[in-house]
């Protein structure tokens, strides 16, 4: 099925956004992104990690009548409950003992630009209930203030999460989805981008030739042929990006040899494998079975058991260490600490 793109889409500069791909899957993600940047409503930005969630958020930034405002992003992974109201509404003179200037928040500097929820699946309930009053009418008090704010702001938010099954499981405010989900873009996976794979590498030779001083040096013939393969990339244009990378740094000859065989076993084979507890099991005729449980529950089932799963196996590998944990799983330690109490595992870990 075809998708028209508009005239403006068309004539947008989507490499100087970091934005590449010709794929039918990614040119409808443009064609979106265009039209979401011209209408002032909150986005939510879907799709799995590294399929470029940020770029987006600033190309809609960018692309809007907004573009030379600020654009403030905020890991909401990273924001700690003890200081959430400070970090994102500001302080005033005295609020608390090391209060000796009125500050102003995150909110405050986007005004007139565009606020970047990044992450938003992982904020506390304290933080999702402090976000949901701003969300409803824009405005704020600062902490220790006396007057409300209200700043022309813009929303946008991303998560590589099911947003819909952590409601279901109750991990996440239904009230809040309703009001970042106006406007929602799915970014695609990268194994759904057929020969995108081939061209982002090619932009990736070239931006690193210029980074490290370099002359021009392409991709071997046999890189080439492995990237028009349909590889899984399960780390997408991140993971597509960083082997790039280090073929580049590794390369002795005249071409860059990405060596895909050695990350994805079996890549030379062009016939797709099946990948190991995918077949379908066999049917048995046993009577009626009760009814198997919605996708969204199962699937959230199966996270919240990978998620307690990885954090015990980190605990037990840091020794109980709960700052090295979290350095180790990429995590702020408040953050990783949140995840390891709701979890029940408190016990497992130490003070360190």
């Amino acid at each position: 099925m075809t998708f028209p793109l508009s005239k403006a889409c068309s004539l947008t500069n989507w490499s100087a956004l970091n934005l590449i791909g010709r794929s039918p899957s990614f040119q409808r993600s443009l064609h979106l992104l265009e039209q979401w940047a011209q209408v002032d409503a909150t986005v939510l930005l879907v799709g799995e990690t590294g399929t470029g969630k940020e770029l987006a958020a600033h190309a809609i930034h960018y692309l809007s009548p907004r573009g030379q405002g600020p654009f403030v992003p905020v890991n909401c992974a990273a924001l700690p409950d003890s200081l959430l109201e400070a970090e994102l509404f500001g302080h005033a003179k005295g609020a608390f003992t090391d209060a000796r200037v009125d500050r102003p928040g995150l909110i405050a500097q986007a005004d007139g630009g565009t606020l970047f929820l990044d992450e938003i699946d992982s904020l506390s309930p304290r933080a999702q209930a402090a976000i949901l009053r701003f969300m409803q009418d824009h405005c704020y008090r600062p902490l220790g203030g006396t007057r409300q704010e209200q700043p022309s702001v813009r929303v946008v938010a991303a998560t590589n999460a099911d947003l819909a099954a952590l409601v279901a499981c109750g991990r996440f405010r239904q009230d809040l989805l309703y009001r970042i989900n106006l406007l929602s873009l799915l970014l695609p996976p990268l194994r759904e981008r057929a020969g995108d794979a081939l061209l982002l590498a090619e932009a990736f030779v070239q931006r690193l030739a210029r980074q490290y001083g370099a002359g021009p040096r392409p991709l071997s013939a046999s890189g080439r042929r492995l990237l028009a393969l349909p590889l899984p990339w399960p780390g997408n244009v991140r993971e597509l990006e960083h082997c790039v990378h280090r073929g580049f740094l590794l390369a002795q000859g005249e071409s860059i040899d990405l060596d895909l065989q050695d990350h994805f076993p079996g890549a030379a084979t062009e016939s797709p494998v099946s990948p190991p507890g995918l077949q379908p099991p066999a049917i048995e005729s046993q009577g009626p079975a009760p009814p198997p449980p919605s996708y969204d529950c199962a699937r959230a089932e199966v996270l919240c058991e990978f998620e307690r799963r990885y954090l015990i196996d980190m605990m037990q590998r840091s020794g109980g260490n709960l700052t090295l944990a979290a350095r180790w799983a990429g995590k702020e330690r408040s953050h990783f600490g949140k995840l390891v109490r709701k979890h029940g595992l408190q016990r497992t870990a130490d003070s360190r």
